[in-house]
């Protein structure tokens, strides 16, 4: 079984690859993680888009006879980027995670599993990613299984209204300094500490703000 996984450059996901090819090398002796769509080689069997930020064109799509993306929201809702963070915001504590067929439209595709996860809410960041990694591992790992073991692999087409979260930016990480630190506490532990720290304004400063399990 000949697998791609496409990881973004600038993604949390980058620090798993060593473990991701480690935890996969049981289903395949061919396992290649790229930064560019582009980079996929023809008569692949399942391409991973594990955490990628780009389109992917039919004809790229068209190289693996799979192209499977783990999603964090029981679709068709929550479609969109970062739904993990935005329903932990949304102070929800059971969340579904979804492994869909990537197509043209963006987490269209049909679902091939689905999870229900009980995120803690004490849990911070890189908490948080290592969970989200794990569950994800997981449906990718019973997903190749049934493939390496020849059973019929069919998506259940999805139903319902769609709805959407945006792409979060630096700016969605600003704290209010007249709200307590309780009440946004969960923007305080979805804010990543390195690239998009929580942040306020006062005295025309600006401060960052890091929080870390003791």
């Amino acid at each position: 079984m000949k697998l791609n996984i496409l990881i973004s450059k600038t993604s949390w996901a980058n620090s798993y690859k060593t473990k991701i090819k480690k935890e996969l090398k049981k289903f395949s002796k061919e396992i290649r993680i790229n930064d560019n769509h582009k980079k996929i080689k023809k008569n692949t069997d399942v391409n991973i888009i594990f955490s990628y930020f780009k389109k992917i064109d039919m004809k790229y799509l068209n190289y693996s006879k799979f192209n499977i993306i783990p999603h964090e929201s029981k679709l068709p809702v929550g479609k969109g980027m970062s739904p993990l963070t935005w329903q932990i915001l949304e102070n929800k504590d059971n969340v579904f995670f979804s492994l869909i067929e990537a197509t043209n439209f963006f987490d269209a595709g049909n679902i091939y599993l689905q999870k229900k996860v009980k995120v803690p809410k004490n849990i911070v960041f890189d908490e948080i990613k290592r969970l989200q990694f794990s569950v994800n591992l997981y449906l990718i790992k019973k997903f190749l299984s049934k493939l390496k073991k020849n059973k019929t692999i069919k998506g259940i087409k999805q139903k319902g209204k769609s709805t959407f979260y945006c792409q979060r930016s630096k700016k969605d990480s600003l704290l209010n300094i007249s709200k307590s630190i309780k009440s946004q506490f969960n923007l305080l532990r979805v804010s990543d500490p390195e690239n998009y720290p929580a942040f306020f304004k006062y005295k025309n400063r600006t401060y960052l703000v890091k929080i870390f399990p003791k």
